[in-house]
């Protein structure tokens, strides 16, 4: 049986690649999300990932939806 780690902070982060080496003009904003989870033995990893302001927002909504369910547990 798997076990899910234990969610301990979210930080998260506005960003615009203005320009690459294969691109010259870039400029769509995006969000860098950092979870920390902590495994069954406490140990603490950081999982980190990009996405586009559309789906940040629906993360966020999701987000904000599964704490509302938690508050009625």
């Amino acid at each position: 049986m798997a076990t899910a780690g234990q969610f301990v902070d979210i930080k998260w982060k506005l960003g615009v690649a203005m320009s690459s080496d294969t691109c010259r003009s870039l400029k769509y904003p995006y969000v860098t999300v950092t979870l920390k989870v902590a495994d069954p033995s406490g140990q603490i990893t950081d999982k980190t990932f990009e996405m586009t302001i559309p789906q940040f927002k629906n993360f966020f909504r999701q987000f904000k939806e599964m704490a509302a369910v938690l508050e009625t547990v």
